[in-house]
């Protein structure tokens, strides 16, 4: 009880839903619970990986919870057909079940919290794995007592204590096999790295464990800064994160807040040296991660999502018609030339209606496109345009086009063709509006 309300894990008024596989640790917490007085239910997943053994576990907490007078909820996985289906290892699989349905119990059941038996050196073993694979300090912070719905009131104790504990009190379990064998990364820390270790230094779990807990407060100070200098760092306008290269190039330290910074938009280890280089390079490169691109933009990256091409082509039929595509909508009508004057809007396009036939196609530029732009006589790349309207790579990312019978006639939003301007003998305008996303 201590260490619940030293961790504030949860009020003890609270019903909390217990994972429980049948091994001493998870039937340890339940007893305690029960001994507590602490509101609780049993959850345990049969994952059919390990045949007679299996049913054997389900049997047997079947049992423990009609021993201890607390509700039971049992549910059985096709886990090796999850593991096809969604091409994961055995160890995600079950893992992923398992949260998916002890949080859909929680809810529908009432629960307040799901409670996991992880102790002491499940903790330990997992900052030490963290630390061999390179995943910074927030992997060193172990096994947190408290994360979202899920609590873990038995990270105090030590594996050798929770045995003591089940022997004292004549507390039956089950082992599972799976735990024996160093097949899993997990098994080859517990039987061959920390009892090596603990033949050196005696006490090294305890003593890595005051160490993970000191790990997590400094964590705290860590992100707490972080926080500061992503505040002063990156800025949002519309969909496009802007990180300023002057400011970051004199952050220190650089590699550890670059990371912060980039992380979250897919940027891996070994891209970040990349990233860091786009700072002295000149605009136009760019870093595309896993799901962003950073671009460098003359003082300025650029963080914008990696470009769908989804539907890159739509036909637009004869006036009047509409048409909503990714920059907005298209509208179109025809009508009499008359007296008004030509707007000058670049939302607007009027066109000689007899210079124009149908269907129209609207889509992204491409590479070596090319159109007469208004009031110039020769033609011009695409690309060289948007060069000269001094558009970043997001921004020309973002330019779609209309062509009629295979030439382009409006670079939309920006620039109608020459070849199909109002002129005195125009005697029909299709007029073709803009209108932008809010």
């Amino acid at each position: 009880m201590a260490h619940i309300a030293g961790q504030q894990l949860f009020d003890p008024s609270q019903r909390i839903l217990l994972a429980v596989s049948g091994g001493v640790d998870s039937v340890v917490m339940a007893h305690l619970f029960k001994q507590a007085g602490l509101p609780a239910g049993i959850a345990h997943c049969n994952f059919q990986l390990r045949g007679d053994e299996s049913v054997r576990d389900e049997q047997f907490v079947q049992q423990l919870a009609a021993s201890l007078d607390l509700p039971l909820y049992t549910t059985r996985f096709d886990t090796d057909a999850y593991t096809k289906r969604h091409n994961v290892s055995i160890q995600v699989a079950a893992r992923e079940l398992r949260y998916q349905w002890l949080e859909e119990i929680r809810q529908q059941e009432g629960y307040s919290y799901i409670a996991t038996a992880h102790h002491m050196q499940d903790s330990v073993e997992t900052a030490l794995m963290n630390f061999c694979k390179g995943t910074g300090i927030a992997g060193l912070h172990g096994i947190l007592p408290k994360q979202e719905r899920i609590v873990r009131p038995l990270l105090f104790a030590d594996k050798e204590v929770l045995i003591a504990y089940a022997a004292l009190h004549r507390i039956e379990f089950v082992e599972d096999s799976s735990n024996i064998t160093d097949k899993y990364t997990r098994n080859f820390f517990r039987h061959q790295i920390i009892p090596r270790m603990q033949e050196v230094f005696p006490a090294a779990v305890k003593n890595m464990d005051n160490s993970v807990q000191r790990m997590r407060e400094a964590e705290m100070l860590y992100q707490e800064s972080v926080a500061r200098h992503r505040k002063r760092l990156l800025f949002c306008k519309d969909n496009t994160f802007m990180v300023p290269v002057l400011k970051l190039q004199k952050t220190v330290p650089l590699q550890t807040i670059a990371w912060e910074l980039f992380k979250d938009f897919g940027c891996s280890v070994a891209q970040l040296q990349q990233v860091l280089q786009l700072l002295h390079s000149e605009s136009g490169r760019y870093v595309e991660t896993a799901t962003h691109r950073i671009i460098r933009n003359r003082s300025w990256l650029l963080i914008t999502p990696v470009a769908q091409t989804d539907a890159p082509v739509h036909v637009l039929d004869a006036p009047p018609a509409h048409i909503t595509y990714d920059n907005g909508q298209l509208h179109i009508r025809q009508q009499e030339r008359g007296q008004a004057s030509i707007p000058t809007a670049p939302e607007v396009a009027w066109l000689d209606a007899a210079k124009v036939s149908f269907p129209l196609i609207l889509r992204r530029w491409k590479q070596g496109d090319y159109f007469y732009p208004l009031g110039m006589p020769k033609k011009k790349k695409i690309s060289r345009f948007l060069i000269d309207q001094k558009l970043s790579l997001p921004e020309k990312e973002k330019v779609w086009v209309i062509e009629s019978a295979k030439r382009i006639i409006w670079v939309v939003g920006m620039r109608i063709d020459d070849r199909v301007k109002i002129t005195t003998g125009t005697e029909n305008i299709l007029a073709i509006e803009l209108k932008t996303r809010d």
